[in-house]
């Protein structure tokens, strides 16, 4: 009987249950601090990127842009430290990875850790991402030095330091 009435009643009063949110997206990755982690993805609109970010920031790591050579803060930077995501704080370099490439941007010849990073086609290229927030960083190359052979070329101005 009740379901009856539900079928005559205004749409609104039927209204079901919502469907549970699904889970949030959730990755791994390696934190120097605790080992591996499992955190959820931060996925923000874009009017939040532009809140959070600043507008050349939004634009390279938001909109894969890429800023001037020679012009970013760690390009010549050779001292310790762990270079961090700039939109989300994932560690993502190690200073002990970072050789002078002298192509003006900041250059390592690896990550510091395979699963910190995101990896995709972009043309000729391959671009590199940040995993937790799909930040753009930059490219990888393969004219890198040994042992991998590889040069990450990424933008300082989507990396912090911490030494």
């Amino acid at each position: 009987m009740k379901r009856r009435l539900c079928l005559l009643a205004p749409l609104a009063a039927c209204a079901r249950r919502p469907d549970p949110l699904p889970a949030p997206e959730t990755v791994r990755l390696a934190d120097p601090a605790q080992g591996m982690i499992t955190v959820e993805k931060i996925i923000r609109t874009k009017a939040a990127w532009r809140q959070a970010l600043s507008p050349t920031r939004y634009w390279v790591m938001r909109e894969a842009g890429t800023e001037q050579p020679f012009t970013g803060e760690y390009h010549d930077y050779s001292g310790p430290g762990l270079f961090r995501c700039a939109a989300c704080a994932t560690a993502l370099f190690s200073g002990d990875h970072k050789f002078p490439s002298s192509s003006g941007w900041p250059s390592f010849w690896q990550p510091l850790a395979p699963q910190n990073i995101l990896k995709r086609p972009d043309g000729d290229r391959t671009e590199v991402l940040c995993i937790r927030c799909e930040s753009h960083l930059g490219h990888v190359f393969d004219d890198g030095p040994p042992p991998t052979g590889l040069r990450y070329c990424i933008n300082s101005i989507a990396l912090t330091l911490t030494t």
